[in-house]
């Protein structure tokens, strides 16, 4: 038995990053440094990214008018073009040139390529040209994984008849997660996790965080960055992390035993 064990090849853990759009325009030395650690630990890394900033500067720019409703972005015909050449075009490779610049293997997908992202519409008629994701081909995220190459993934879906969709981040960033059996997600953002009380909270879990919200400690933008995390966890990924560009920050785990916690 234990001969037979040691022919299995190891099964490398994975992390999925999902870098937010104000994220994206400032990535600094520390943030690659500690990607790397995390590859020498043996970590597989998939990186999953919006584009927000950008996308805008490209709509103001052509004049054409974008709103958000429930957390996502209301995408007409003419925007969905406009995010497809942002994301694809500029914001992908730009990420992509960076990795590689830094000393990391990365290559830039999207949901075209090898049918990675195949998605339908999510309500048209509400939200116009922006998807949900019904299939993640892992076959060629595990592929490029093991030849230790780092998938860079733009939140961009299609059709199985070829038409883009856009689709939130957060939402490519749990569904790659999910598909690939991730260990952990990282949602890095623009601060170093929740701060309650003036300190920064090394782990966290959902009853902990609803206590938070109601006493008011957790309020704004944070808001729906934890409701989001709470989302990815109940989908079954063991830990999220809400971490700054340094990949530091707060650990959210499910409430084992709340009752022992609160002893």
């Amino acid at each position: 038995m234990t001969m037979f064990k040691s022919m299995l090849p190891t099964v490398r853990k994975k992390i999925v990053i999902k870098l937010g759009g104000s994220t994206l325009e400032g990535l600094n030395q520390a943030f690659f440094s500690n990607f790397k650690l995390l590859q020498e630990q043996g970590y597989d890394i998939i990186i999953t990214h919006g584009g927000g900033p950008a996308i805008n500067r490209e709509l103001e720019r052509q004049n054409v008018s974008s709103s958000v409703l429930n957390g996502i972005r209301v995408t007409s015909e003419q925007a969905i073009n406009i995010v497809q050449s942002t994301l694809i075009g500029k914001v992908n490779p730009a990420l992509v040139g960076e990795l590689n610049k830094a000393g990391i293997k990365a290559i830039g997908l999207n949901g075209f390529d090898g049918h990675l992202l195949q998605c339908e519409f999510l309500d048209q008629e509400t939200y116009g040209f922006v998807g949900k994701v019904i299939t993640v081909n892992t076959n060629l995220i595990n592929a490029l994984c093991e030849q230790q190459i780092v998938p860079v993934i733009a939140c961009v879906g299609a059709t199985s008849y070829g038409q883009a969709l856009n689709i939130n981040g957060d939402t490519v960033a749990s569904e790659v997660s999910l598909a690939v059996g991730a260990e952990s997600l990282l949602l890095v953002t623009d601060v170093s996790g929740i701060r309650i009380e003036g300190k920064y909270q090394q782990e966290a879990t959902p009853s902990l965080i609803a206590q938070w919200i109601e006493a008011g400690q957790i309020y704004g933008g944070m808001i729906p960055k934890v409701e989001g995390a709470i989302q990815v966890l109940k989908a079954g990924i063991p830990s999220v992390q809400i971490v700054d560009d340094q990949l530091m920050g707060t650990v959210i785990v499910p409430s084992f035993d709340e009752t022992l916690a609160q002893r």
